[in-house]
């Protein structure tokens, strides 16, 4: 017995001066700014997320198990990362293959799944969209449904149907949840290449935004969705590749963006979020970056490369982004099956609703 206090002791010795040397190289990287000096940085990398064991706190019999078996107890990690939502701490990023929406609870430094039970099982969870109470809105493709839950995972309603859309693909909703914006991507042989619009409180279909087309509101192939303050809708549209923006009566306002290589031009947008002051994000899986435009859609920054190696804000197949409400922003690369967070140098690490995260 006395042997095996011995060894267990020096077991955790080990662990804890493996733990330090991790934590000392991974804090030992150079620091990744956008714009890169001279110019002014706006962000900072920040980090990479992948598995569930980055947020739970493993416990001391895993880790003597993965010492001395060579097993790592890396939890629960991304299989095909879609989507990404983000409120007041809680990480939502949807997963095709798992069937189920992964939480990052970070200020109560957790980790758990929705939509792994009845009657809010989901089958194929594409977009996410939290509103300000956390609710949390998830476009099943397979059910063809937006379903709702609260923060903690419990299930609450679901809008649309099989009747309702040819492809259902992303979702977004109002601040004070009252109105989903659901986003049917249509096909090549389908007419449904529109926004429709739903009353949450009663379930009922108010109206459709956008029809097929090429002209100024119309869309082909749309894609992810965000909604500012105003209502105003911000649409991926993505066989045009641009981002168009409607008012809150549905009309055509202005785009951002046009198909071509250089700077503010798309190759394949994927996903859109906005930021407190009005910035429009969007990541492009060609251009294996997002870039920002002001609200004029004037660009401003991009952030991230094209890779095929595992690195830093380098991407093969970008696709999900949100702003959360401190200014930080997360990307999707389905790919690497990760999850970046990027921050405003103007806050510490310590700082916002994740702050807890390096503490």
């Amino acid at each position: 017995m006395r042997l095996t206090a011995i060894v267990i002791t020096v077991i955790l010795i080990l662990l804890q001066g493996c733990a330090s040397t991790s934590d000392k190289e991974a804090k030992g990287l150079e620091p990744l700014y956008f714009p890169p000096p001279p110019d002014q940085a706006r962000f900072v990398f920040e980090r990479t997320v992948q598995a569930s064991s980055q947020i739970e706190k493993g416990s001391t019999q895993d880790e003597l198990r993965s010492l001395l078996t060579g097993v790592s107890a890396d939890g629960k990690a991304m299989s095909k990362p879609f989507d990404v939502s983000v409120c007041k701490g809680h990480i939502f990023v949807s997963d095709t293959v798992l069937r189920s929406v992964l939480v990052f609870d970070v200020p109560g430094k957790r980790f758990f799944e929705i939509g792994k039970v009845k009657p809010g099982l989901l089958q194929k969870p594409l977009g996410l969209a939290t509103d300000d109470e956390c609710n949390l809105y998830v476009a099943d493709a397979t059910s063809k449904r937006i379903l709702m839950y609260d923060q903690a995972g419990n299930y609450l309603k679901s809008l649309g149907g099989q009747d309702w859309f040819d492809r259902l693909t992303h979702v977004s909703v109002d601040a004070e949840g009252t109105r989903v914006y659901a986003v049917d991507t249509g096909g090549v042989g389908s007419e449904n290449h529109h926004v429709l619009v739903f009353d949450v409180n009663t379930g009922k279909h108010l109206r459709n935004i956008g029809k097929r087309g090429t002209e100024q509101g119309e869309l082909n192939l749309p894609r992810d969705i965000a909604v500012d303050p105003r209502g105003w809708l911000y649409v991926v549209d993505g066989g045009n590749f641009r981002v168009q923006v409607f008012d809150s009566d549905g009309e055509f306002v202005r785009q951002v963006g046009q198909l071509g290589r250089q700077y503010g031009h798309f190759a394949r947008p994927k996903g859109v979020a906005l930021d407190g002051d009005g910035n429009i994000y969007v990541s492009d899986a060609a251009h294996g970056n997002f870039q920002i435009f002001d609200g004029e859609g004037q660009l401003l920054l991009f952030v991230g490369n094209r890779s095929e190696t595992f690195e830093r804000a380098a991407y093969m197949l970008p696709a999900g982004i949100d702003i959360d409400e401190d200014g930080r922003v997360y990307m999707i690369d389905q790919y690497f099956r990760k999850l970046d967070i990027f921050r405003p140098v103007e806050i510490g690490e310590n700082e916002g609703f994740i702050g807890a995260w390096a503490k």
